[in-house]
């Protein structure tokens, strides 16, 4: 949960945008930890079905995001 807050601030004041990225992604990352380990605890097997939704739609995003930067629109 550190590690969240603590990326969220560099998301926040990052001085630029690949910064801000990275650290979307790191939230992003350990917010999937955490749905990991809720399921483990539990025992629930569909909290795994939500983190690997949750990972695709992280990944697509960091994808965008990181290809508008590059090229300065998506096509």
């Amino acid at each position: 949960m550190l590690m969240i807050f603590l990326s969220l601030i560099r998301a926040l004041i990052g001085p630029s945008a690949p910064d801000r990225v990275a650290a979307i992604n790191i939230i992003g990352t350990k917010t999937l930890i955490i749905i990991t380990l809720i399921a483990r605890i539990y025992g629930q097997v569909y909290f795994l079905d939500i983190a690997m939704i949750y990972a695709l739609m992280s990944f697509i995003t960091t994808i965008g995001v990181a290809k508008y930067l590059e090229k300065g629109a998506l096509d």
